[in-house]
């Protein structure tokens, strides 16, 4: 069965699903296996037919995997587009509680880094994983990103997360083409002391690829993707080394934010909107 359970999720969330809306977008999560479909397939127009992966079935048209099942399904929809609902989606992220991880065995970051022993020091927080994030070129705006982190924020109230994480990527498979950007964050956004963490011994290919006084800072953060981007402006840090995506045909890197470092400015600015969607 593909698709989020909604029964598992707490109540509040089953009973409604709706995260935040900005305008005519509404960001709210998966109510049945058919928007999940269509979420799938957006990621296949998104990461197979423009950004070239290999991974996914070409007969279903669909970007898929087994952590689907399990996984919370964030969908950002267009309610002035015609059609049905599935035809209004328009971007969607993939958000898995720690605990359903757990009970399968795993988060999907598992596979390129070293997040066991990094949730072992953390006993008492409640840890998200992120990813899976796409939006349809001509939704790639401000507004839309702006209103997917409303949605998470309100989904993290809503489950008291304390801890988000996830692969965020780079375009391509050769670490040297972001060279300054990939060393900036090895110098200066690395997590440290008990959030340190470092992709797998068999899958590990170093960031640190310009001296430290070699990064330029601002060039450095004008190469970033937009998502990656929108993390560092939240507070959050990076593990140690990069992972090569061949599949995906990326450069991914794990991301580590605790709620607790996300700045006060941005709590307020994401938060003020999303307290109405987490009662």
């Amino acid at each position: 069965m593909h698709g989020a359970p909604l029964e598992l999720i707490t109540g509040t969330i089953a009973e409604d699903p709706v995260l935040g809306r900005i305008g005519a977008l509404e960001v709210r999560l998966s109510r049945n296996e058919t928007e999940i479909a269509a979420a799938q397939a957006i990621r296949f127009q998104v990461f197979h037919q423009e950004m070239g992966a290999r991974s996914a079935s070409t007969l279903e048209q669909r970007d898929a995997d087994r952590f689907d099942a399990i996984c919370d399904h964030l969908l950002v929809i267009d309610t002035s587009r015609p059609g049905a609902v599935r035809d209004r989606i328009v971007g969607t992220y993939r958000l898995l509680p720690q605990e359903r991880a757990m009970a399968a065995g795993g988060f999907y970051s598992q596979d390129e880094f070293e997040m066991a022993p990094l949730i072992q020091r953390h006993p008492g927080r409640r840890f998200l994983e992120l990813g899976r994030s796409c939006v349809l070129p001509a939704y790639r705006s401000r507004r839309t990103i702006e209103l997917l982190w409303q949605g998470i924020w309100a989904y993290c109230r809503r489950l008291r997360i304390d801890v988000m994480t996830g692969c965020a990527s780079f375009p391509g498979t050769v670490p040297a083409a972001h060279a300054e950007a990939l060393s900036f964050l090895a110098h200066f956004c690395r997590a440290e002391g008990p959030w340190r963490t470092s992709a797998r011994a068999d899958r590990y290919v170093s960031m640190d690829l310009m001296p430290r006084e070699a990064v330029n800072a601002k060039t450095a953060l004008a190469a970033m993707p937009p998502l990656i981007k929108g993390y560092l402006r939240l507070g959050a840090k990076f593990g140690d080394g990069c992972v090569i995506d061949h599949e995906f045909r990326t450069t991914d890197v794990l991301v580590v934010l605790p709620v607790e470092a996300i700045s006060e400015r941005y709590i307020a600015y994401y938060g003020a909107d999303a307290e109405r969607f987490v009662a």
